[in-house]
């Protein structure tokens, strides 16, 4: 790695969740837990110079770079300054390829919160091979959407190796619990991929494909089941629900089976739902929830009823849960694998804040710190070389660690 000005460029920091997490990255650097240096980045040098000024003593001389996500040769300027980017501007499929063009063609490592599979897709496509040859670590996934899922997965199957040696070929993850809002540019990137996928069948057959991100010769052949209606699920001996976030999910956790070598094996199976309750108010609550998503679905792909809802239901842009919201935010995700064998592990994936904002701004920062810190050596990248990855296959057990110290997030075993 040649030498760089920064460590790490916040890349839409004026952003909801830019602003959210500019100020946990001033707190957790203030308290010298590294010593990096890092740069806030966006479009508007007025926005930039009052966030900056909103952050307190110590964050008053962040430097700044202005960047239009549209401009390639600012985004070039900017990426070759920087370790790391850390781009936080959403829709991704709008916004967000400049980004990644500008740090693959620079061999700049980079995350983001993107959960819009079709267009991660589209860019592996696009930039993989480059990404290779230029050293470039390209990160995607890295908020809620698909961090607890991705390494929670990665978890259990360590806790199976250590146990007896064989992965776990059969894993389902159930929201428990989960209680937080919606930002302006998380509902805008929902709004883009349904009103997307309802006039394009390309994109339907890709989030209806779990292994849509895998690489083309991935060879599994395993029908997976993914929970679109109300379902009785024995095994958490409850009504379970489609989850909103499951497509992204399954779709990662599998793309790490196969760059993983098929560490979780070829049989390997997986999907996520909603915990909805035992008994009829179980089963209630759970067909309420596919009526729900349809509704969503359906309102998304028709232009009178999308504005009708921006206009009247959902949050604007730049507007989110409030300071409050968040903190009393919280997240319960139950993991239940049981081996070819018979043999069963549980654990849980928990944190203390709003899962989309409060917990996903230390998530992603964590990530972006790990890339600058756990994965360079001598100002030599260590690891895994450039390309495409998931959390599961560029992080390890020290961004566990990271995780539970410094985002709150909780690990554990369930005693079966």
């Amino acid at each position: 790695m040649e030498n760089k000005t920064f460590d790490i460029v916040v890349f839409g920091a004026t952003s909801f969740v830019g602003q959210i997490l500019t100020s946990y990255l001033v707190q957790y650097f203030s308290n010298n837990r590294e010593s990096l240096h890092w740069a806030i980045a966006g479009r508007s040098l007025e926005k930039l110079k009052n966030l900056r000024e909103s952050l307190g003593e110590e964050g008053r001389t962040l430097p700044i770079l202005v960047a239009d996500a549209s401009n390639e040769a600012e985004l070039t300027t900017l990426c070759k300054q920087t370790r790391v980017v850390i781009s936080t501007v959403g829709p991704y499929a709008l916004h967000g390829e400049t980004v990644i063009k500008s740090c693959v063609e620079s061999g700049t490592d980079y995350c983001d919160l993107s959960g819009e599979t079709h267009w991660i897709k589209q860019m592996l496509e696009k930039y993989q091979a480059e990404a290779q040859k230029s050293g470039a670590r390209i990160v995607n996934c890295c908020g809620f959407d698909s961090i607890p899922s991705d390494m929670g997965v990665y978890y259990l199957q360590q806790q199976a190796l250590q146990k007896s040696g064989v992965p776990i070929a059969h894993i389902k993850m159930r929201v428990k619990s989960l209680k937080g809002g919606m930002s302006g540019g998380t509902v805008a990137s929902l709004i883009d991929v349904f009103k997307r996928a309802s006039k394009d069948e390309n994109i339907q057959r890709e989030l209806n494909d779990p292994y849509s991100l895998c690489p083309k010769n991935h060879g599994f052949t395993v029908r997976q089941h993914r929970v679109k209606n109300a379902e009785f699920d024995e095994d958490f001996n409850s009504w379970i629900a489609p989850f909103v976030m499951a497509s992204i999910n399954e779709s990662v956790v599998h793309r790490s089976n196969a760059l993983s070598d098929n560490g979780y094996g070829k049989g390997f199976s997986y999907n996520e739902a909603m915990l909805t309750g035992q008994g009829i108010n179980g089963r209630v609550r759970a067909i309420a929830v596919v009526a729900g998503i349809g509704g969503l679905f359906v309102s998304a792909a028709i232009k009178p009823l999308r504005g009708l809802m921006k206009r009247v239901w959902l949050p604007k842009s730049g507007e989110g849960p409030s300071r409050k919201e968040r903190k009393e935010g919280r997240f319960d995700l139950r993991f239940w694998g049981q081996s070819e064998t018979g043999e069963v592990i549980k654990i849980k994936v928990t944190g203390d804040r709003d899962p989309g904002y409060g917990t996903t701004s230390k998530m992603l920062g964590q990530a972006a710190i790990s890339l600058a810190v756990d994965h360079v050596e001598d100002n030599i990248k260590v690891g895994r070389k450039g390309g495409f990855w998931t959390p599961a296959t560029v992080f390890d057990q020290r961004f566990i660690d990271r995780l539970r110290e410094y985002a709150l997030l909780r690990f554990e075993r369930i005693a079966d």
